[in-house]
């Protein structure tokens, strides 16, 4: 049975997690709220604030971020390839990296039954808490503040928006990268569907050679293929670069 966390661990690792995120708040228990899962508010009778509000905040304030980000740096890409850039850059998957990075599954605060079912590494409640805390910066010091810490968060995750691929047709993009070195065209596998039908969620695969090469997810099918392709292209162009790079 894991030891109980003294306060003092507490109070160390809301240091550190405010050091990685490059913003001390003025009121710390908007980052402790923001790390509060519902589930401990269902545990102790509904009397226990928890980080959804901050996490529906935090959520309008990353795309507003995202998307003025990527208005003003790529002028010449139209509301299509934008809308799906943002998918791209600050879906639920990548929030979840970003969360496992800052390592919240080890500071959000859980109730018993749901720590115990593997809540601490459950992709939903990380992403739910980077949302809420980027709601709680928003709170504390506004949004530029917010957007700040989001993309220099993002540049850090390795999710720096200096240059992005034709957005266009990423599957097609990938399908000429491989043929390049085999005849073999990438396959996709649909890997899980979530949540109600007016708001599913799509998981997709795409292999190759028997190998997968990336997962990615989106609205509808279609988008959850064009996102695995799009983050295959990146990783097998930046492992590429760095083969030939090499004396």
């Amino acid at each position: 049975m894991p030891r109980p966390r003294r306060s003092t661990d507490r109070m160390s690792d809301l240091e550190a997690l405010q050091s990685a995120l490059g913003h001390r708040f003025r009121d710390a228990g908007l980052l402790s709220l923001a790390l509060t899962h519902p589930s401990v508010a269902h545990e102790e009778g509904g009397g226990q604030n928890h980080n959804q509000r901050l996490e529906f905040l935090g959520d309008a304030v990353i795309q507003l971020a995202i998307t003025s980000e990527l208005f003003h740096r790529f002028p010449a890409l139209g509301e299509g390839a934008l809308t799906q850039a943002r998918a791209q850059l600050v879906n639920r998957t990548s929030l979840a990296t970003q969360a496992r990075r800052l390592n919240l599954g080890g500071q959000v605060i859980l109730s018993r039954g749901e720590e115990s079912s593997g809540g601490r590494s459950r992709s939903s409640t990380l992403a739910d808490a980077f949302e809420a805390i980027i709601g709680a910066v928003y709170v504390d010091a506004g949004f530029e503040t917010a957007r700040q810490t989001l993309l220099n968060l993002l540049a850090e995750g390795g999710s720096a928006m200096a240059e992005l691929p034709n957005l266009e047709n990423p599957k097609g993009d990938l399908q000429e990268f491989l043929q390049a070195g085999s005849p073999e065209a990438p396959r996709y596998e649909l890997l899980e569907t979530e949540g109600p039908d007016h708001n599913r969620t799509f998981r997709c695969a795409v292999l190759h050679g028997g190998v997968e090469l990336a997962r990615g997810e989106g609205r509808s099918k279609k988008a959850a293929e064009s996102h695995a392709a799009f983050l295959a292209l990146q990783r097998l162009k930046a492992a590429s670069s760095s083969v030939s790079s090499k004396p």
